[in-house]
This record gives C-alpha cells, structure tokens and sequence, in this order.
C-alpha cells in the first residue's frame, strides 16, 4: 500500500509542479508586490509601504473608470448566453444542414481575439463600414462612430464578444438539451403548451445547471480576459474601453509600477470572488437540480 500511495505522488507531481510555478507562487508573489513600490528588477527596491497602493486605489480615476468599464463589458455575458440558448434549442431540432451550422458557430471560438478584433474594425468603421452603410440604407443618417467614439465604444466591444463567445454557449447547450425527456415536452403539447411554454417551462429548467455554469465562467473571463480589447482599442478612446485586466497589465509592464498593479490585481480578484458568490447563491432560486 506505501509503494502504491508513493507511485501515486509520483503521478501527481508534473501537475504540482505546474500548479505551484504558474499558480501559487506568482499569486503569493503578487500579495507580497501588493505592499511594495517595487517597479521590476531595473527599477528601484522593493520597499514596504503598507497600504499605501490601495489608498491610491481611491483617488484613481481611471481605475473607477475601468471598473465601470469591466461591467458594461459584462453585458456580453447574459447576451451571448440568451442567443446561445436560442439557436441552440432551433439547431435541436429537424433543420436542414445541422452539422454544418453548428460547426459554423461555433468557429469565431476557435479563430485567435485578434484576428477577430482587425476584423471587426473593418466592418465597424465609421465612414467605408459596411455596418454603417447598412444603418444609412434604412435611413439612418448619422450612425454611430464605434470603435472611434466615446459613446459607442463599449457598445462595439460587447457585440464583438458576446458573437465570438456564442458559439461555445450554443456547443454547451446543445449537449445539454440531448438529456432533456422528449416525453415531457410531448406531454406539454398535448396540454395544450405552446412553443414557448414548452422551452419556458420544461425545457429550460432542466438546462439551467448548464446555464448557471455558463454564467459562472462567462463572468469570471470578463473580468480576466483582455485580448481583443488591447489589440482592437488599447482601452481608448479616452479610456472608454479600459478595464481592470487591462489595466493592470498596462500598470505593470507599460509604467512598471508591479507593486500598485499587484494590489489592483488583489481588488480584482476580490471583485470576482464577490460576484461569484452572489451568482452561488442566487442560482438557488431559479436553477434546477
């Protein structure tokens, strides 16, 4: 039994090294930096402050600024969860060419942010988009700027996300609608249900496990994930798309400040823990075991 619990360690031990180097010791480095003013090995020592970087914290504006930002950026979550579920229950049933349309959603998932990103701004493009020569055709006459305003910014990102993301919810919930009782929906119709009745009442609820852990992960990467921002806007205009991950990488290796982007790291993570338990907790009243 010892030398079957040692081999055993043994397996283990690729994945703790792992864990531990890409893990544990940067998030224990990262609580230590928080505390600190060091600026990386060129700059100066790593001297303790206290809480210095997160009274700071305070009185930065373009940390609120992000903070806003990052929840606007989660829009993008309950949308591309809703048409997921959508054309997922229409992708469920009898349709011509299955295979082929859920391998063409589910494609932006697979393609990289940033060639999702330059491909977006050639159709966001404020004066040659073909977006915005749509919106003229039907009488719009001055349609919005997007990605070269302030006001639309945002807006621009949260469509360029939730419709790369919506491929991965709608592969989920097709999965997940496979266990649902073809009995019960016959039995609904029968009753006299309509077709939303029956995805309302009976469909659903047998997929809101799936749903509550899309919603989960979906939240967790809005506030991690920050490729196509970055490659897409920088987080301009004016910082219209900054958000917190952003903003500690733009922090730490555009002004080397590793101590203050350790401590907005910190808040961030308390951030995600925080909503992650509201969701733990609300998911009681509306998601079926």
């Amino acid at each position: 039994m010892k030398r079957q619990k040692y081999i055993g360690y043994l397996f283990i031990l690729p994945s703790v090294i792992g864990v531990s180097t890409f893990f544990l010791f940067p998030l224990i480095f990262s609580l230590v930096l928080a505390f600190t003013n060091w600026s990386g090995p060129a700059g100066i020592g790593r001297e303790f402050i206290g809480f210095e970087n997160f009274k700071r914290l305070l009185s930065d504006q373009v940390f609120f600024e992000a903070l806003v930002n990052n929840f606007y950026y989660l829009l993008h979550v309950p949308i591309s969860i809703f048409l997921g579920f959508i054309i997922a229950v229409i992708l469920n049933k009898s349709v011509y060419f299955k295979n082929a349309l859920r391998a063409t959603f589910f494609m932006p998932y697979l393609i990289s942010s940033i060639a999702i990103g330059f491909v977006w701004m050639l159709l966001f493009h404020p004066s040659n988009g073909p977006i915005n020569n749509i919106l003229m055709t039907f009488g719009i006459d001055n349609p919005p700027g997007w990605l070269s305003s302030t006001d639309s910014s945002m807006l621009a990102i949260v469509i360029m996300s939730a419709w790369q993301i919506m491929g991965f919810n709608i592969i989920i919930f097709l999965a997940a609608l496979q266990d649902v009782p073809k009995s019960l929906e016959e039995a609904a119709m029968i009753d006299g249900a309509k077709k939303f009745q029956i995805v309302r009442y009976v469909t659903f609820p047998f997929v809101s496990p799936i749903t509550f852990f899309l919603f989960i992960i979906g939240t967790i990467n809005a506030f991690k994930n920050f490729g196509l921002i970055q490659a897409v806007t920088g987080g301009g205009p004016a910082n219209s798309t900054n958000i917190l991950p952003l903003y500690v990488y733009q922090t730490a290796f555009r002004y080397y400040e590793l101590g203050y982007a350790s401590a907005i790291a910190i808040v961030l993570f308390l951030i995600i823990f925080i909503i992650t338990l509201v969701q733990w907790y609300g998911q009681k009243k509306w998601v079926h075991y």
